[in-house]
């Protein structure tokens, strides 16, 4: 096939070195598309959604031009207000992923807005950024909660459940402070300036120790007073703290960044406020405790104090003293008698030894004894004899000298004996 044309030229031919496998490409695409695309807000319409046992949402954004995949994870889910469903027009909040298994970009969605809140919520991103930037936010400009404070404004709607919760969690924790409401609308376009108001107020009187500026949960449009810029400015220059504690745990507001500290609900602000209030009921009481014991231990060693002294005044008494010599003389007539006893019973026992030694001495009682032993020596002698041997069958051989014959080479043929019997002697002769 040598006349078939070439698909490159010899110098567009690939090397070894710069070829990449479709994973390698595929990670350095991943890298460009999240590094290059930061996080940002896609509107559009949901379809296909499709919900995992996992709890994950997978679905896709679409408008008339295009559609784009999206996956919104379990832990985020749980916290949107929104029912993502099929067909809803919505606002997300998200960043670009590239999942290299499938070589597939999708968006990884952190919040879900309807598309008619989303405005709001991209305006309050930008009035959040912008105050940002001009520092009203800056930690440093924070000030310490009081820790006792003795009075406290509450600047809310006197009607609402939030005033009502925070006025009883107060009263259930024992608190002994005072609570002054300070009313005000807290959704409408009058809220903020009467709120406004309510702070401005509070500055002139004095009297506060802290300020609380909160309602209930509701939607973004319920809160949004609590994004006024006006209102978060005024936060921001109170001269009083202030906690913030609008919504529940999830709802933020800009006011909750301008205060000095946010509180997730007005119960929650409430137990701010009187938490230190119940540590310092509880050191007064363990102090009462220990106080207690310590004037009890007192007591006793003043009692047990009081007890020696009389213990002594009474061994110092002139009766006690008294007392005290008659027993030491009958103590005296005791040892006295014992050392009679003593003196006359151990001449007594010396002559009792004396008499028994003498006894045991005596040849009265050793003449017996030394008989005992003549005699056993008297028979051992006496069965040890030679008439007691031949007595018992043995005879007693003697060659002519006498001389006893106790084996059978002393004795030579024809030479004859003595034999000596128990009852007598007889002549024997040695036969070869």
């Amino acid at each position: 096939m040598s006349d078939e044309l070439p698909l490159f030229s010899k110098e567009d031919r690939p090397e070894a070195g710069r070829v990449e496998s479709v994973s390698e490409f595929t990670r350095r695409v991943k890298m460009l598309l999240e590094r290059g695309m930061g996080p940002g807000w896609v509107r559009g319409e949901v379809s296909n959604l499709r919900a995992q046992a996992s709890g994950h949402l997978y679905f896709s954004l679409k408008d008339a031009g295009a559609q784009l995949s999206a996956v919104l994870f379990r832990g985020d889910a749980a916290r949107q207000r929104v029912a993502v469903r099929d067909g809803l027009q919505v606002i997300v909040y998200g960043e670009l992923n590239v999942y290299e298994v499938r070589g597939q970009y999708q968006l990884i969605v952190r919040s879900v807005v309807e598309d008619g809140v989303g405005r709001l919520q991209l305006e309050f991103e930008a009035l959040k950024k912008r105050l940002a930037a001009e520092g009203l936010f800056a930690p440093e400009k924070k000030r310490p909660i009081p820790r006792l404070p003795a009075t406290v404004g509450f600047v809310t709607s006197p009607t609402g459940a939030a005033v009502r919760d925070f006025l009883r969690i107060l009263e259930r924790r024992g608190w002994r402070g005072r609570v002054v409401i300070l009313p005000a609308k807290v959704q409408g376009a009058e809220a903020a300036p009467e709120m406004i108001g309510m702070l401005e107020l509070a500055g002139e009187l004095g009297i506060f120790d802290l300020l609380v500026i909160g309602r209930g949960g509701g939607s973004i449009e319920d809160l949004w007073a609590f994004n006024e810029e006006a209102l978060v400015r005024a936060v921001a220059a109170c001269p009083v703290p202030i906690i913030s504690a609008v919504g529940h745990e999830i709802d933020f507001t800009l006011c909750d960044f301008a205060a000095d500290v946010r509180a997730e609900t007005p119960s929650a602000a409430a137990e701010l406020i009187s938490s230190e209030f119940i540590a310092c009921v509880e050191r007064a009481s363990q102090a009462a405790a220990s106080m207690t014991a310590a004037a009890d231990r007192r007591l006793a060693l003043s009692v047990e104090r009081v007890d020696h002294a009389r213990s002594r005044l009474r061994l110092l008494a002139p009766a006690a003293q008294v007392e005290r010599g008659w027993l030491r003389l009958d103590d005296l007539a005791n040892r006295l008698a014992a050392g009679l006893r003593a003196a006359v019973h151990a001449p007594r026992q010396r002559l009792v030894e004396a008499r028994n030694r003498l006894e045991r001495a005596s040849p009265v009682q050793r003449i017996p004894l030394a008989a005992q032993k003549v005699e056993s020596l008297r028979k051992r002698l006496q069965a040890a004899s030679p008439a007691s041997v031949l007595n018992r069958g043995f005879v007693l051989m003697r060659d002519e000298r006498d001389r006893p014959v106790v084996r059978r080479s002393g004795a030579r043929p024809g030479q004859r004996l003595s034999a000596e019997f128990a009852d007598g002697k007889a002549s024997v002769r040695v036969e070869p």
